[in-house]
């Protein structure tokens, strides 16, 4: 249950702010349906971050548990100084797939600014701390949701009263905890 809800969170605040919540602001200014869009960003984070789930539970079995926890630990720590760092969007990622239709169009421009992106590496890295790729994965799943759907409905206004830095500096907070505590041995009873 904690990777659930830590995932949520984590990915739910590192969202605010980030390239893909500012794409669904745009999306839903562009075409004023929401339906399409909300089910196109969470086919696509079902997908993408079912992708990372899947690598973090292999590199799990892949690598040592003493370097496992050296290398989650400073990603963790790298997230928190990436997650400090603000996001622009490309006008480019908005002008993909325009002939898909909207959950189309939504669907391939939020896959396609989700990679690589740091809550896809988010993903990666707590399904690999937690052994629980699962769960991580409806976890950053509903985290993203939490953060982008009030995006598709709200658009810009809500952006403008948000403390963007404050969000950010918890969210980096958060990470740099995990990373802390996964370098401290935190974990060490799941096998690394």
């Amino acid at each position: 249950m904690e990777s659930l809800l830590v995932s949520t969170g984590v990915v739910a605040l590192a969202e605010i702010g980030d390239k893909t919540q500012l794409l669904a602001f745009i999306l839903a200014a562009r075409f004023k349906k929401p339906l399409p869009i909300i089910l196109g960003i969470l086919a696509a984070t079902v997908i993408n971050h079912g992708l990372a789930g899947a690598l973090g539970a292999w590199i799990t079995s892949a690598i040592s548990p003493e370097v496992l926890r050296w290398v989650l630990g400073a990603s963790f720590i790298g997230m928190a100084i990436w997650t400090l760092i603000p996001d622009k969007i490309e006008e480019e990622e908005t002008q993909v797939a325009q002939r898909l239709g909207i959950f189309g169009a939504t669907f391939v421009t939020f896959f396609l600014a989700e990679m690589g992106d740091k809550t896809q590496i988010a993903t990666v890295a707590m399904a690999a701390h937690y052994a629980a790729p699962l769960m991580v994965v409806i976890g950053t799943t509903l985290g993203m949701l939490i953060a982008d759907v009030p995006a598709v409905f709200a658009g810009d206004k809500l952006a403008h009263k948000i403390p963007m830095k404050l969000v950010h500096s918890i969210a980096a907070a958060i990470f740099a905890l995990l990373g802390v505590a996964t370098l401290m041995g935190a974990g060490s009873g799941l096998g690394f």
